[in-house]
């Protein structure tokens, strides 16, 4: 295993996996979020929410609110944040009406909330908040940079220039959301990003760093093999000329 120095969170909302992955010493946190609650089938999400804290109790866990309008949000953020000191709240960065969420940011930090602004995509986006962050125990900026490589644009300079800008202030750290590979954990390392949240899907492929490239080939050929004759997938085929 490549020794890393940015942080892997987990992301995701499966009990089983997160407790599976609390067990990993290379997780060193999690998140979640209400679509991958949905996707997971949660119906209440306070009792989920306070079941997985009993269980993963040092480790930082974000939780997001779901409100739209922002007072509702600050409610939602201060009942999230009374469940344990290793909660961070996630709040979007703009409500659906695109309105920044910078004040309310600046009011929670300033009430003690350790806060994770979510769903960025741009430096702008970040510089607007991390000053109402700064305010209080500190928090994360999270920029999904796996939904700009979406829109065919490269994240990896945008995220590098957003790590230069962090460095004064070392009580806020960048995650670097929604990855899509495993390369992009090596990429979020190089970078000097602070923290990269990863599937467990994804997690489990890192035991693939390094591995030698003419021996995954093989291990490739094999797989198509015995996938093909477990089928029992046959041709009817002519005799050909052996080669020579």
């Amino acid at each position: 295993m490549i020794k890393l120095g940015v942080k892997i969170f987990a992301d995701g909302a499966d009990r089983a996996g997160m407790l599976e992955m609390a067990a990993n010493p290379v997780i060193s946190g999690f998140t979640t979020n209400p679509t991958l609650m949905k996707k997971a089938g949660i119906k209440d999400y306070k009792a989920f929410a306070q079941d997985i804290l009993k269980e993963i109790k040092t480790k930082p866990i974000s939780f997001e609110v779901f409100s739209d309008d922002f007072d509702e949000m600050e409610g939602q953020a201060l009942e999230i944040a009374s469940w344990g000191s290793n909660v961070y709240v996630k709040i979007p960065v703009t409500n659906t009406k695109g309105e920044s969420s910078a004040e309310l940011v600046d009011a929670l930090s300033s009430q003690g909330v350790k806060v994770n602004v979510t769903a960025m995509m741009t430096i702008e986006q970040v510089k607007e908040v991390v000053p109402c962050l700064l305010k209080g125990p500190g928090g994360y900026v999270s920029v999904f940079a796996g939904r700009i490589a979406d829109t065919g644009r490269d994240p990896v300079p945008a995220m590098r220039e957003i790590v230069q800008y962090l460095k004064p202030y070392p009580t806020v750290e960048l995650i670097w959301a929604s990855p899509r590979e495993v390369l992009n954990i090596i990429q979020a390392d190089q970078i000097g990003c602070h923290i990269i949240t990863v599937t467990n899907d994804l997690i489990k492929k890192m035991g693939l760093f390094g591995k030698d490239l003419n021996e995954y080939s093989l291990d490739t050929v094999k797989m198509f093999y015995n996938d093909a004759k477990s089928a029992g997938y046959t041709l009817e085929v002519k005799k050909v000329t052996v080669w020579k």
